[in-house]
Order: C-alpha cells, then sequence, then structure tokens
C-alpha cells in the first residue's frame, strides 16, 4: 500500500476528488504552489514541498521540487541495499505516486500576441523531471500524467492491486507525454526563427481518436493532431457520423482548392481529386455549375464551400447523396434541410472564409522514414509567365486559364483541366502519360469543348498533346514549359491558331 504522493498539476480538472480519496487511503499527500492551495481550501490536508524539504520554492517557484529529499524519494529502488541504506542515512521518505501535469505551453503559444518571453516562462522543469523519474523507477512509484486515470487508479488502490503491468502502461503514457511536449517547445522555437529543415526533428503527435477504418475496412486507423492552425482536425462536426479517413483525405484536398479562390466557389471531391470546380456570383450559381461537370462522379463525394450557405444551396445539395459538406459556416435554415440527411456529415471550419496558408512541412511516408517538403504555394503564380505563340489569349480566355491553372494544381499527376472562365468541363486525372490524360478529359467533358481553354500540371512532352486539344476545339493553353520539344510544340499550337502560356511553374501532384 502506498503511504505517500506528490500531487502538482496545472490542469485541474478531478484533482481534488482524488486527493480526497488518497486522503482517506491514509495517504500522505505532498504538493506545491496553486495545487496545494486548492486542495487545502477543499478541506484536504496537504503538506508543502518546501516546508518537507526545509528549502523554500525560489526564483518566482521556478525551483520548487528539484530537490533530494523529493527525488530520492521517487528514484530509489526499494530492493536494492545500496538505494535503502542511502535513504535510511539521509533521512529521504518514499514517495510511492507522483500525479503531475505540465505548465500548458501549448496552449499559451496558440494566443495572440505571446511574447518569447512569456512562452519560455511557460516551459516546464521540475514536472518533467518528477515525470520521467517516476516513470523511469515505475515498479515502485505510480505516476499519472492523465486525469483520466485517476478513478482507476483508486480503484485498483481499494483492492491493493496496482499490478506491474499497470505501472508499466502510466509509464509509457508519461515518456510519451514528455517526449511530446520538448517536441511542442522545439517547434515553437524553430517556428519563431525559421532555419530550413531540422537536423534531429521529433513531430508532436497527439492522438485524436481512432478511426472507424482506414482506407479499407481491414486497415486500423486513428486520427492524430499536430500544434498548427489553421488545422482541418478542428473543423466542427455539425451533423452526421464521425469522419472517416477518407474523409479526412478527401476533405483537406477540397479545402485547399475551396481555399485558391476569392469568388464564391464549390468544390466537390471524389477519391481525393476533384471532380467539378465552379465559382458564380452566388454558392447556389457555383455549386449547380460544379455538378453539372461530372454529375456521376460527384456521387457520395464532399463538397467545400468557401461562403456560409444558406438554405437555397442546401436544397440543392440534397437531391443528390454526398458523404460530407464543409463550409465556414451554415444559415439556421440550411442545418434544417440538411437534418433531414442524418448520414450526411457537416463540417463548419471558419478558415474557409479567407486564404489559407498551410503552415508547417508537408511530409510523405514511405518505408523506414518520411519525404518532407514546403508546401505547393507561390506568391504569385503569373510572375514567370509569358506568351510563346503568335496569338496572344483574349480577355476571357486569361480569365479561363488563372481558373484552370488553380485547379490543375489540386489534381493528380498527369494533370489535364479543360474549363471556361468560371468551371472545369472536363478532367484527365492520374494517368501515367499525359496525352492520355488529354483525352480522357476530353472523354469526361458533358458540354462543348469548343473554345474551352486547357491547364496542364506538366509540360508537353511532344505535339501529339496539342494534336488532341485542336481535335477538341481547345483555344487556348497554359502550362509550365521546359520539354526539349518546346518549339515543337509552340509551332504546332501556332499551326492551329491557339494562344499558348508558359508559367515556368510545375506542380505535380503525386
Amino acid at each position: 500500500m502506498i503511504k505517500r504522493a506528490l500531487i502538482s498539476v496545472s490542469d485541474k480538472r478531478g484533482v481534488v476528488e482524488f486527493a480526497k480519496e488518497l486522503s482517506k487511503l491514509k495517504v500522505e499527500i505532498l504538493s506545491t504552489g496553486g495545487t496545494a492551495k486548492l486542495l487545502r481550501e477543499s478541506g484536504i490536508n496537504v503538506i508543502d514541498v518546501s516546508n518537507y524539504t526545509g528549502f523554500p520554492e525560489i526564483m518566482d517557484g521556478r525551483v520548487k521540487t528539484l530537490h533530494p529529499l523529493v527525488h530520492g524519494g521517487i528514484l530509489a529502488r526499494r530492493d536494492n541495499k545500496g538505494d535503502v541504506e542511502a535513504m535510511e542515512k539521509l533521512g529521504i521518505k518514499p514517495i510511492d505516486l507522483v500525479a503531475v501535469n505540465l505548465y500548458p505551453f501549448e496552449v499559451t503559444v496558440k494566443k495572440e500576441g505571446i511574447s518569447l518571453e512569456e512562452a519560455i516562462e511557460n516551459i516546464d522543469i521540475g514536472g518533467p523531471t518528477l515525470l520521467r523519474a517516476s516513470a523511469k523507477n515505475y515498479k515502485d512509484v505510480i505516476v499519472i500524467v492523465d486525469p483520466d486515470d485517476y478513478t482507476s487508479i483508486i480503484e485498483d488502490l481499494k483492492k491493493d492491486a496496482v499490478s506491474t503491468e499497470r505501472r508499466f502502461e502510466l509509464a509509457k503514457k508519461v515518456f510519451a507525454h514528455t517526449a511530446r511536449y520538448d517536441a511542442v517547445i522545439a517547434e515553437y522555437f524553430d517556428k519563431i526563427t525559421p532555419s530550413g529543415f531540422c537536423q534531429n526533428w521529433t513531430l508532436p503527435l497527439k492522438m485524436i481518436r481512432t478511426l472507424r477504418y482506414g482506407e479499407n475496412p481491414h486497415q486500423q486507423a486513428a486520427l492524430y493532431a499536430i500544434n498548427e492552425t489553421p488545422s482541418l482536425i478542428e473543423a466542427e462536426v455539425l451533423q452526421g457520423k464521425e469522419m472517416s479517413f477518407n474523409n479526412y483525405l478527401d476533405a483537406h484536398s477540397a479545402v485547399l482548392l475551396a481555399a485558391e479562390f476569392n469568388e464564391p466557389v464549390c468544390v466537390i471531391v471524389k477519391h481525393n481529386n476533384p471532380c467539378g470546380v465552379a465559382i458564380g456570383e452566388t454558392l447556389h450559381d457555383s455549386y449547380k455549375k460544379a455538378f453539372a461537370c461530372d454529375p456521376i462522379s460527384a456521387f457520395g463525394g464532399i463538397i467545400a464551400f468557401n461562403r456560409i450557405v444558406d438554405k437555397k444551396t442546401a436544397e440543392e445539395v440534397i437531391l443528390t447523396f454526398y458523404e460530407v459538406i464543409i463550409a465556414p459556416d451554415f444559415e439556421k435554415e440550411a442545418l434544417e434541410v440538411f437534418s433531414n440527411k442524418k448520414n450526411l456529415r457537416i463540417l463548419r471550419f471558419p478558415s474557409l472564409k479567407e486564404k489559407i496558408e498551410p503552415s508547417g512541412l508537408d511530409l510523405k511516408r514511405i518505408l523506414g522514414g518520411f519525404i518532407v517538403q514546403q508546401w505547393d504555394k507561390i506568391d504569385d503564380e503569373f510572375a514567370q509567365s509569358k506568351v510563346v505563340t503568335k496569338r496572344k489569349p483574349t480577355d476571357e480566355e486569361w480569365q479561363a486559364l488563372k481558373f484552370a491553372w488553380k485547379v490543375c494544381k489540386h489534381v493528380k499527376s498527369n494533370a489535364i483541366v479543360y474549363a471556361t472562365e468560371d468551371r472545369t468541363v472536363g478532367l484527365g486525372i492520374g494517368q501515367t502519360s499525359r496525352v492520355f490524360s488529354a483525352k480522357i478529359g476530353a472523354m469526361h467533358a458533358l458540354s462543348p469543348l469548343k473554345n474551352t481553354v486547357v491547364a496542364s500540371d506538366g509540360f508537353f512532352p511532344f505535339r501529339d498533346n496539342i494534336d488532341v486539344l485542336a481535335k477538341n476545339g481547345i483555344s487556348a493553353i497554359i502550362q509550365p514549359g521546359g520539354s526539349v520539344r518546346d518549339q515543337e510544340v509552340i509551332d504546332a499550337a501556332d499551326q492551329y491558331g491557339m494562344a499558348m502560356v508558359l508559367t515556368g511553374i510545375r506542380h505535380f501532384r503525386h
């Protein structure tokens, strides 16, 4: 049975009830600062650590528990003769339970206007030291970092049955917790003075919940958060089932594409690719145009809007089955319309009101590690653009080319986007040959392609692509350029009277 506990917590959830139960079990309680004050005010007998050690808290509380009477009592191995003799010689009493959680550094640095000095003062030193010491000696010390564990530990203590296996699980939780805590601090320091890629990088991941399954039912899956804003994980589910693994993947793609536009936009995504994108005077107009691009693929897809969804748009949307609708907000009447579709997930994501700038880095998992890159974002997409054909694009063609280029950035390579100035018309997605994408994009088109424009995420390696586009009546093309056969491709465009713009920027998406 434990005789002595040290409790010092920033997160006070459940700590009073926990300490009361320990007192009933005749456990002596040591504590510090605000925790000691709270417990004492709640009628619980508490010994201040400063009285226990005979050494006062100093430096505005920076030094409180860093003392041999505390850490000796935690780290001493009860079955080690030398440790026991040292305790007896130095008057060190065993501390059998440690309940500690840390200064809220992560919450602090998320606040606007926080200075470096304020952030530094919220870096816990004594807390992690107590936790790590306790976890290291888990066979003799019960360590609790998560308030959700209080109840089960009390139940075990009443049975005098906190097993070694249970202690080990608590220790594992501690080391994961302190590792993430340090990673959050390191990440914050790197953000305020960016220095490229870190030599040693620990991702401060925190599991939010397990998911029903992964991409397929036989794959287990979970959702983890990182300390970044904006965060899709923080989108509020207003209706429907929990988001699935595939829902999050598709929603991520839809949100990034929708955020490219200042105009009211509708993005419909299926299998991580857009199947319809359109802008309009209203959301209702943009949805109808986006849906018309490919009504078959839209079925079961995900929609992202960058404006508040109104009742008229909602009434149009529910005529087709969708998995998720995500938008900055929803009118009350729109939510009432959606409520008739119980399985439809409705997500409120206020960040969609503005242009989203992803923070951190873009990671992709490979065997044995990650490949890491900056996000695909350019301050001015058209700064290097030049017209290379005899005919220049008309004003209307320029608008269509810019629209198509924004969409093309978010389509899997090889990507070909047929578009007008306000909507996609046909999408060639993810083919091993660019000419295949050109042909498939045309095959998918449900409205005439004559006088539409085309965006290509990579250069055209041969003129055969231009021949295909010309047969479909394309009037203008935007592409990166950079092929050894650029002149051959430009000559082909001139032959057909097309306008061609080279951006000097490539947007592969694998």
